[in-house]
């Protein structure tokens, strides 16, 4: 249990609360045209940029726990080092130690996972991402099992794959499904892709927002029912030619048949691995298969069960895991329940989870639920392009009621629309997005002022900042005449602005931090309340003047 904080001389010059405003995928990205923060019209953020003390942080690689600076952020991540103070050895970086190490295939999980299937003499199968984008799976993991599954004398492998388009480019999924199909071939000719489709169509919603996506998904991974292809290639060409246009995560779903036959539905006595690591779009699918869900699954088979990691902590889902998450101990959160402080956390369903389960270290539920108000604003069920609004006004409605309601010290909000709406591809909507959430800053700062509070606005990661692809040289890659959509995350750095209306200078950057990252947020806010931040952690980017 974390102790109480120490306070410190700063105490007492500010009467409000501290509240962490969180711009979803605004980051800050090169001067060129795709890029919609650059483009859109958002007079609050300029003015603050122009007018207060501010700095970039780093919201991706090394600095959130990824492998290298090669791999982006995401909100997993990065709301583990916003909510820790410190940076914890990640998902994608935690599996390839375990692959490294030879820890995962001596680990338990594993262990039981392919002792089921060779005493069964059942099908082992494998369902997740199929890609390299390292932000909720990599192929490389992938196939690494394939080939221990293999040397093991695993007869028959299925890959249930979900088709990306989002961590990657929007239009890649041969570049993936066609080398894996002939690399699958030449390993075994009884290890296939058994199914799959879109990421965003099946299988990985999150948060119970739409279930319906998990229940197409359980359709085509567990009951083999859908449209039949030779290969998941031939499935991805021919809804392309069938809808141009389509992007890659939201095809529908398919079935690889073989003699006219799917290949591999999953029955009685079948090992299954959702391979995974990242947590929020894991959770529902485990369930499927171990726990309940709200829908009719017609077929439940009673298989063994494993997760790459383990997706929901409070609930241990799933029992059985193939690698040990990280232990995120002593977080902001803690210390201020320890301190006595109240805290506010809001955002809408499809964030919710970033501003409690991850800035509290991968825990559900209330730490002390006497000091803490958690508020979710139900989002929309609908291609987030259509409305790039989203929730944003209905978040802002509500904490600037429960600010006046109650004084409270710190509080932490999260406008999702810069990444949900990046995420669809679409340029003016995403601009739109952005000018939402500066819409929004530009009420609640107001209230933020008139309660003598301190807000630190930033970002979680890039996103809208960066919408077309690049070439090499810089340019805009195009495609059909069109600029080529880029819908994943960036490497770009985001911005952490300090809105503090009764500044009078007592306080300056501080230098000497070469590289400040996320991890640096809970010490600078902590500075801003009148505490003394734990010395694990990593130090704030504000000292005193």
């Amino acid at each position: 249990m974390s102790k109480a904080l120490t306070k410190t001389a700063f105490h007492g010059k500010r009467t409000g609360p501290v509240v962490v405003v969180v711009m979803d995928g605004v980051g800050l990205g090169p001067d060129y045209a795709g890029n919609a923060v650059k483009a859109a019209s958002k007079p609050t953020l300029d003015n603050l940029m122009a007018s207060n003390v501010w700095t970039r942080l780093n919201a991706h690689g090394v600095a959130v726990g990824m492998p290298s600076d090669a791999d982006m952020g995401n909100s997993e991540v990065g709301h583990n080092a916003l909510g820790a103070g410190r940076v914890f050895d990640q998902g994608a970086k935690l599996v390839q130690n375990a692959i490294d190490t030879g820890a995962l295939f001596k680990g338990k999980g594993w262990q039981e996972i392919v002792s089921n299937a060779l005493s069964k003499k059942s099908t082992l199968h494998l369902i997740g991402l199929l890609s390299d984008g390292n932000v909720h799976s990599h192929i490389n993991h992938i196939k690494v099992l394939i080939t221990d599954a293999k040397k093991r004398g695993v007869g028959k492998l299925a890959v249930h794959a979900l088709i990306d388009g989002r961590d990657v480019g929007e239009t890649s999924a041969l570049d993936y499904t066609e080398p894996f199909e002939a690399w699958l071939t030449s390993v075994d000719p009884n290890y296939s892709i058994a199914s799959g489709g879109g990421r965003m169509f099946i299988t990985m919603d999150r948060y119970d927002a739409d279930w319906s996506m998990v229940e197409r998904g359980w359709h085509v991974h567990a009951l083999g029912e859908g449209r039949q292809f030779p290969s998941a290639s031939a499935a991805v060409k021919a809804f392309r030619a069938e809808t141009p246009g389509i992007t890659d995560q939201n095809l529908p779903g398919f079935i690889i048949a073989r003699d006219g036959k799917p290949f591999a539905p999953i029955h009685d006595g079948d090992s299954v691995v959702f391979v995974n690591f990242r947590g929020d779009r894991s959770v529902e699918i485990s369930k499927a298969f171990i726990g309940d869900v709200p829908f009719e699954r017609v077929r439940k088979p009673n298989i063994c069960y494993a997760g790459m990691m383990t997706y929901d902590g409070d609930t241990n889902l799933p029992p059985r895991i193939l690698v040990e998450p990280p232990l995120i101990d002593h977080t902001l959160g803690e210390y201020l329940v320890a301190s006595g402080v109240r805290q506010l956390a809001c955002s809408e369903t499809q964030k919710f989870g970033h501003v409690t389960y991850f800035w509290n270290g991968n825990r559900s539920g209330y730490l002390d639920k006497a000091q803490e108000t958690y508020i979710e604003v139900p989002s929309d069920r609908v291609s987030f392009d259509e409305r790039p609004w989203m929730k944003a006004a209905e978040i802002t409605d509500a904490v600037i009621a429960e600010l006046k309601a109650k004084p409270y010290g710190f509080a932490r909000l999260n406008y999702a629309n810069g990444d949900m709406v990046g995420h669809t591809g679409h340029f003016d909507a995403t601009r739109m997005a952005v000018e939402t959430v500066d819409l929004q800053l530009a009420r609640l700062l107001p209230v933020i002022k008139a309660l003598d509070g301190i807000a630190i606005i930033t970002a979680d990661h890039g996103n809208a900042d960066e919408m077309f692809e690049m070439d090499k040289k810089g340019g805009v890659k195009m495609e059909n005449s069109r600029p080529k959509s880029k819908t994943s995350h960036t490497l770009n750095q985001v911005p952490a602005i300090i809105y503090d209306p009764r500044f009078t200078g007592e306080y300056r950057l501080d230098a000497s931090l070469a590289k400040p990252g996320l991890a640096n947020m809970a010490a600078t806010a902590l500075f801003l309340m009148g505490y003394k931040p734990p010395e694990a952690y990593a130090p704030s980017f504000l000292i005193p003047s």
